[in-house]
């Protein structure tokens, strides 16, 4: 349809074919342009299948619409670049380079007058008008896969080489007809093309500076401005599918004004029939821009979709697995604690009762951290994520803590751990992102105060909170090696204390060196709630 439409466009105020070369146009009925039309645009419709095919029909086509003297070439010569360049991206070589060299040798025959020898110049265009898509349709079958913020600054690039290379060799032989220097329209040629490079970014702003070229174009360089349309029509498209309709209302009412000013030379050639091409003309970019932007909004959407319906899923798991290892878990460690209630009940004394008291309290504390842990579980996102709260929970903290510091000593630094006995009373989570933190910090360490620095990790309880300090004194001599870093360390430790309500704190310490402190609240406990406690007789 729009291969068919662009030809009735071209073709319909013209239609007539010379009987040969040199005689004079005759008209020829309604019937048999419409027919040239529907030759031109109806393979269209199975480019996308058989590119190579319809490329070498329309070659073929536009040797004989040239020598028959029909209009119709205008319009091929438009869509043939089009058809190699759909070959181009999607056949290998095999099929592009053969279809290309017969593109360019029917172009060429085109361009030249009958009787007179293909110039230089001739083949010049000839070559250029197929080898840029050429190159566009090879640069978009390599780009097939990568990620889309890999490709964007090489798409940006694309624009702006091809805008460039449309303006200057649609242009080019009009430079010397104007008043202005022909270096001043050169420059303001290459700037037009070259805007297209920020019209992914800056469509509202290039869209301006297109128009006011165009305008600039018709009144000094005559026979430019028609060449430059396209640019615009590129820069509408693309702002409408950012903009709001109101917006998008303003700039085709502009759009059409500056062509109307660069087509329009006389006001009696205003026609109805030129005022619906122009319109439709304008409307076309508009139309595909609103289309491409529904279809962008469509396919974020569906990616959130997904991306949610697979968290949900993934949530579900979790929690499934929760509640089986919970009542797993649970029972067992409530079948040991009530034995050992039992036993304490039954006479137990010496070491046997302290033993047996112990492996209550023990369970009673697991039981804690079993809750803390499905509720974690459940919902890791109002937590700020599992890995935040749940860090490497297969090994005891205290056991990770002590490894950290081994590490850190192999690596160079020398560091003096003091943990407090009573930090093993605080609930499991709240241990596991302090030892997180006291690894974070000591790597911190290591990589701006460098081996051979003194380290002080103070891991001590009080009644409300469990408390991490994490202290060095100043770097040696040698400049530190420079690690591996992501720059979000300390944030990543406040998130981690914020997710428990706590607080961290790093700053330069007295007498040099650098100091971090956190505070990581534990639950007190409610002297009301209900224990399991061994009274009365046994039933």
């Amino acid at each position: 349809m729009g291969g068919t439409g662009l030809d009735v466009l071209v073709s319909a105020g013209s239609w007539g074919f010379s009987a040969g070369p040199g005689d004079a146009s005759t008209p020829v009925p309604v019937w048999v342009g419409m027919g040239f039309a529907l030759l031109a645009g109806l393979p269209m419709g199975l480019l996308r299948r058989w590119p190579g095919p319809v490329a070498v029909y329309l070659s073929v086509l536009l040797v004989i619409c040239d020598q028959l003297g029909a209009f119709t070439v205008n319009t091929l010569q438009v869509l043939l670049p089009i058809s190699v360049g759909v070959l181009a991206r999607s056949r290998g070589w095999g099929w592009t380079a053969p279809v290309a060299v017969l593109a360019a040798a029917a172009t060429g025959v085109n361009l030249a007058d009958p009787g007179v020898a293909l110039t230089s110049n001739t083949w010049f265009y000839s070559v250029g008008l197929i080898a840029a898509p050429v190159l566009i349709g090879r640069y978009l079958r390599g780009q097939e896969g990568r990620r889309k913020e890999d490709t964007a600054p090489l798409l940006d690039l694309l624009l702006a080489g091809g805008g460039v290379a449309l303006s200057v060799l649609t242009t080019w032989p009009y430079w010397h007809s104007g008043e202005p220097p022909v270096w001043a329209v050169a420059l303001g040629v290459m700037l037009a093309g070259l805007a297209l490079g920020v019209v992914r970014h800056l469509p509202g702003a290039v869209l301006l500076l297109e128009s006011v070229a165009l305008v600039m174009a018709d009144q000094y360089v005559p026979r430019t401005g028609s060449s430059l349309q396209l640019l615009a029509l590129v820069a509408l498209g693309v702002f409408a599918t950012r903009a709001t309709w109101p917006w998008v209302a303003a700039a085709y009412a502009l759009t059409c004004s500056v062509a109307a000013i660069v087509v329009v030379d006389d006001p009696a050639d205003i026609t109805p029939f030129r005022v619906v091409a122009l319109m439709t003309m304008i409307t076309a970019p508009v139309a595909i821009g609103r289309y491409a932007g529904v279809r962008q909004a469509q396919a974020r959407h569906a990616a959130e979709l997904s991306a949610e319906r697979a968290r949900a899923a993934r949530l579900a798991e979790r929690e499934r697995i929760a509640r089986e290892v919970h009542d797993i878990v649970a029972h067992h460690v409530g079948a040991m604690v009530l034995r050992a209630s039992a036993a304490q009940y039954a006479g137990a004394d010496g070491p046997a009762a302290e033993a047996l008291a112990d492996i209550r309290d023990t369970g009673h504390r697991v039981l804690e951290d079993l809750r803390g842990l499905l509720s974690v579980l459940r919902d890791p996102g109002e937590a700020l994520g599992s890995d935040l709260m749940l860090p490497n929970m297969l090994a005891d903290p205290g056991d990770v803590l002590r490894d950290a510091v081994s590490r850190m000593t192999t690596a160079g630094l020398r560091v003096d751990l003091r943990l407090a006995p009573e930090a093993e009373w605080a609930p499991l989570v709240v241990r596991a992102s302090a030892a997180r933190i006291v690894q974070e910090g000591l790597t911190n360490v290591l990589k701006h105060a460098g081996p051979g620095a003194r380290a002080e990790v103070d891991v001590a309880m009080r009644p409300d909170a469990l408390t991490v300090e994490v202290r060095n004194g100043p770097g040696t001599s040698r400049a530190p090696d420079v690690l591996p870093s992501h720059g979000q360390g300390i944030a990543g430790m406040r998130e981690r204390a914020r997710a428990f309500g706590g607080h961290v704190t790093a700053g330069p310490a007295e007498g040099g060196g650098w100091r971090l402190t956190a505070s990581l609240p534990v639950p007190v406990p409610d002297e009301n709630r209900p224990v399991c406690r061994v009274s009365g007789r046994l039933a």
